[in-house]
């Protein structure tokens, strides 16, 4: 019965892709001479729409990924998803001194994003991207501030269901003001 479980539980992990983002090692100065501590953050995703990131600290390298992906694991949320390539709309995020801005692009962009954002955006299985790091560098503050603009993200689905529309109305209403709009800047 063990046996089956474990199995279960490595097609469930399979499903998952992740990526180290970012290793940082630490030294204690000790009698005998240093100590090393390692630090690893990790981005998982299962490429559908879901994604989650963790962070582990242990003595070796390979069991900091470990933890780090099983913590990013426990923490995965969903994004909604434009035809399962690119985001449904811009949007903002930041965390600390990290700020990022989030846009949506046609197909055949590609992922145009710095590291830490890449690989959110890789695991999450979006296609077309164009995000753009404000402010901090630091890894950790990225990732975090790509969360909070994906946290922020809502599909036309949702925001039908809030505003209890139904969702074709919702994105006419949308064509009626796009194209309203060329002939107001015109005027």
């Amino acid at each position: 019965m063990a046996r089956q479980d474990n199995r279960d539980r490595e097609e469930r992990d399979s499903e998952f892709v992740d990526k180290l983002v970012h290793i940082n090692r630490v030294a204690k100065v000790v009698k005998g001479g240093r100590r090393f501590g390692f630090a690893a953050l990790v981005v998982v995703g299962d490429q559908k729409g879901r994604v989650g990131f963790g962070h582990g600290k242990a003595r070796e390298v390979p069991e900091a990924i470990r933890k780090a992906t099983e913590a990013a694991k426990r923490t995965m949320v969903r994004v909604p998803l434009r035809e399962g390539r690119t985001l449904h709309h811009d949007v903002e995020g930041r965390h600390g001194a990290g700020k990022v801005i989030l846009r949506a692009a046609p197909a055949g962009t590609g992922i145009i994003a710095g590291g830490p954002m890449r690989a959110v955006f890789e695991t999450l299985g979006v296609q077309d991207v164009v995000a753009k790091s404000l402010g901090t560098s630091n890894p950790y503050n990225m990732v975090r501030a790509t969360f909070d603009a994906l946290k922020k993200e809502d599909s036309p689905r949702s925001v039908a269901a809030r505003r209890g529309l139904k969702v074709s109305t919702l994105q006419a209403r949308r064509r009626d003001n796009d194209d309203a709009a060329p002939v107001k800047a015109g005027a």
